[in-house]
């Protein structure tokens, strides 16, 4: 190929390269088109009150366009998690999605470990067991109110499956100081499961740090009793960590989780601890092992609420009875 031709082939290569990125050529001069992107100057009506933003195996909630609350269900994770859950007036995470001792709890979650051989709990090798999604939704119902819908498999070592689940997450703007994210759960039992002890199990929360006691805040729950002592081991309606915000000391939020009184083991006894950790689940306390048969299911229901304030300003006796009473 002569030199003159070697470069009218390049120069014709780098028009097809040019043109794949939307820049011409005017002359010797190059020039990009003007963005087709609309600038807004303004909120858009769109955003008013709750929204939710499905991306790929992920769901983001915002409210009035500030994001308060995120589903993350990756395939590449041990389990679908519940995390950012926003404090209603710093708008600062009232869970924590890593922290020491145990940087694998993420927000809210369900899981368990040990189950039929398998961990579907810590963040070992997801082929001792893993909870992935097979696919979620998210709609608006209202402009108060967002539901979030996925289904799950519970994939164990060698082949097992101990559980599939179907999970329905509604999340409500009570107030301007009060959220609640409704959790329903049905699982199905693929093969016969058998639950000895197992203090890792179930429905559980991982609260931030400086709302948890070990940094300066509350854990009560719907009796009264504070801290993870008081509260470990005892049935209640629901239990609460509290405290001022790190980046607002004059603020105190709190996120409590409540029990529902039809879920199968009600009353259920908690498992508390100072450092954050808190799950109504029966597993730790077991006197003999718990069982399902293939094909049997159990229905949980969960309430989430996200409050400004302690416990009895948020009036979380009154949500508690609100909900059930539905």
């Amino acid at each position: 190929m002569t030199e003159k031709k070697y470069l009218m082939s390049t120069r014709r290569e780098m028009l097809k390269l040019l043109a794949g990125t939307g820049v011409v050529s005017l002359g010797t001069q190059w020039t990009t088109p003007t963005a087709q992107a609309i600038d807004y100057d303004r909120p858009v009506s769109e955003a008013d009150g709750l929204t939710a933003y499905c991306n790929s195996q992920q769901v983001l909630i915002r409210l009035d366009n500030c994001p308060i609350a995120a589903y993350r269900a990756h395939n590449t994770g041990k389990y679908p998690y519940l995390g950012s859950l926003a404090g209603p007036i710093t708008g600062t995470d009232l869970t924590t999605e890593s922290a020491l001792p145990y940087p694998h709890h993420r927000g809210v979650w369900l899981g368990c470990d040990p189950l039929n051989g398998g961990d579907y709990w810590s963040d070992q090798s997801i082929g001792n067991g893993q909870i992935r999604s097979t696919g979620v939704k998210a709609e608006k119902k209202s402009a108060d109110c967002v539901v979030v819908n996925d289904a799950c498999e519970w994939v164990g070592p060698n082949g097992s499956s101990p559980f599939k689940d179907e999970r329905t997450l509604t999340v409500k703007s009570v107030t301007e100081h009060l959220r609640t994210i409704d959790v329903a759960l049905k699982l199905t039992a693929c093969e016969d499961i058998s639950i000895r002890s197992a203090k890792h199990s179930f429905f559980a929360l991982r609260a931030a740090a400086d709302i948890s006691p070990s940094y300066g805040g509350t854990l009560m729950n719907s009796h009264g009793d504070v801290g993870a002592a008081a509260v470990h081991g005892k049935p209640a309606a629901w239990c609460s960590y509290f405290g001022p915000r790190r980046v607002r000391p004059d603020v105190v939020e709190g996120i409590a989780l409540m029990d529902h009184p039809a879920n199968p083991w009600s009353p259920c006894p908690w498992l508390a601890r100072d450092y954050g950790h808190l799950s109504p689940s029966p597993f730790s306390f077991l006197k003999k092992p718990w069982r399902l048969e293939q094909g049997e299911t159990i229905d949980l229901r969960y309430l989430i609420v996200v409050h400004a304030g302690d416990p009895q300003v948020a009036g979380l006796a009154q949500v508690y009875k609100n909900w059930i009473s539905i």
